[in-house]
């Protein structure tokens, strides 16, 4: 019979259920850093993302955040840019709402940039243009 090497089963690799909410220390960028916005989610630990430069880049979360730090599209994140590749990008931290709130607040990030709590979900209302939001024909169903 093998002996055991694992440490434990899939309990463990959950790892205990701590809440982050006490309060960490605001990170600013430095060189070869940008803040950017998820527009979308593509799966395999990918995203793209605007920076706040204009350019949408195509980000890659990292592997110690990878199935730990969830990221949804239109969180902000700080993304560290490649030097051979200036359409991809790596991410490096995700900000909560109250550090990207701050980040606003101290003129990091553009005051146009839309946070998370006041993108609106459901569509727009009776009276209200959706400007997001883009109708397909069929013909074009057809084509996906």
């Amino acid at each position: 019979m093998p002996k055991n090497k694992g440490k434990g089963g899939k309990n463990r690799k959950r790892g205990k259920n701590e809440a982050d909410d006490d309060k960490r220390e605001l990170v600013f960028k430095e060189d070869g850093q940008e803040y950017a916005q998820v527009t979308r989610m593509l799966g395999n630990g990918r995203c793209e993302a605007i920076c706040v430069d204009g350019t949408r880049r195509l980000c890659h979360i990292r592997g110690k955040m990878h199935k730990k730090v969830w990221i949804a599209a239109g969180d902000i994140v700080l993304v560290g840019l490649r030097d051979y590749q200036d359409d991809k990008a790596d991410v490096i931290l995700k900000y909560m709402n109250d550090e990207a709130r701050l980040l606003k607040a101290y003129g990091e990030l553009p005051e146009t940039l839309r946070l998370n709590e006041g993108v609106d979900v459901d569509g727009p209302e009776d009276g209200e243009e959706g400007s997001d939001y883009i109708q397909f024909e069929d013909e074009d169903i057809d084509k996906i």
